[in-house]
């Protein structure tokens, strides 16, 4: 897609989202035809006039001056980070940085920082959420489960995915918007775009959340998982730049000290002690016919 088409779709599924309400708009008589605010009402918000936001919308207008898309960000109800999204689309492609070509080779200095930490689970991901390398916690944290190369091919892919991550809606559409905010900044990346087509193909609900156009950079989070051996681990993900990088993050999961998420976490990590000290293995792709084994109860959390 064009930098103008990626503009254009993005403001109409913002607009649809937006309503009067959400603006400060007073609410209109009767009912709309269509959901969210009409062109005419973004366009007086922004205070431009609405042949021009109807070109943009239609991708026929293709430089927007920045002050411009502020105001419509502003209108919009835009977050800073949506609004900076925003303003990524804006710009012409060849003003942006694209991967190099070493964008996937993990540093050996965070190699070894990944396997000094015992007990929790940390991995290092790349724009596209493809996995590089993980510590040997995290391979027993995410042992059984499919699609461990990408965090969105298994969140979406695999059935077993759904049980263990507790909050799975949220969990994914998070990263759908992460996945989002990473294709609409950076130069045009073919494998980025395989892997946007190949889960629209596969997954109608990545195609349901892709279309919300929600953009959000991972930072962090509360995260629950379910693992049959311990039951529902609750943990906060801390999401770090690998600085000289192209896009890698560490993200590391931790409980709470002294909770019994902490003491789970060590149990999972203590099974994985015999193998080897980093991921990636080769990437795990669904057998036919077998299916990961179903989860057990979830004992409550302690306080």
């Amino acid at each position: 897609m064009s930098d103008s088409g990626k503009l254009a779709a993005f403001l109409r599924a913002r607009r649809r989202i937006t309503h009067v309400e959400d603006v400060g708009l007073p609410p209109m008589g009767g009912r709309r035809r269509t959901p969210g605010l009409r062109r005419e009402e973004v366009a007086m918000l922004a205070g431009i006039s609405i042949d021009y936001y109807a070109r943009l919308e239609q991708g026929r207008e293709r430089n927007p001056s920045g002050q411009v898309v502020t105001a419509i960000a502003r209108a919009l109800g835009l977050d800073r980070q949506t609004t900076a999204h925003l303003l990524e689309l804006a710009r012409p492609t060849a003003e942006r940085a694209g991967p190099p070509a070493a964008e996937d080779e993990v540093d050996g200095n965070v190699l070894r920082l990944l396997s000094h930490w015992h007990h929790a689970p940390a991995y290092v991901v790349n724009h596209r959420l493809d996995v590089l390398a993980g510590n040997r916690a995290a391979d027993a944290l995410y042992e059984g489960l499919w699609h461990r190369d990408n965090l969105l091919r298994l969140a979406l892919l695999d059935p077993a995915a759904r049980d263990f991550y507790v909050d799975w809606e949220r969990d994914t559409r998070m990263k759908v918007a992460h996945l989002r905010s990473a294709a609409g900044t950076t130069a045009e990346d073919p494998r980025l775009a395989d892997l946007i087509r190949e889960l629209s193909e596969a997954s109608e609900d990545f195609r349901r959340m892709w279309d919300m156009h929600e953009v959000r950079r991972r930072t962090r989070e509360k995260v629950r998982f379910r693992r049959p051996e311990v039951g529902v681990v609750h943990t906060t993900m801390e999401v770090l730049s690998v600085d000289g990088s192209f896009g890698q993050k560490i993200v590391v999961f931790q409980g709470e000290p002294g909770s019994v998420s902490e003491r789970a976490l060590a149990s999972l990590a203590r099974r994985g002690a015999g193998k080897p000290t980093v991921w990636p293995r080769p990437p795990d792709r669904p057998r036919p016919g077998i299916r990961p084994p179903a989860s057990g109860p979830a004992p409550p959390e302690a306080p």
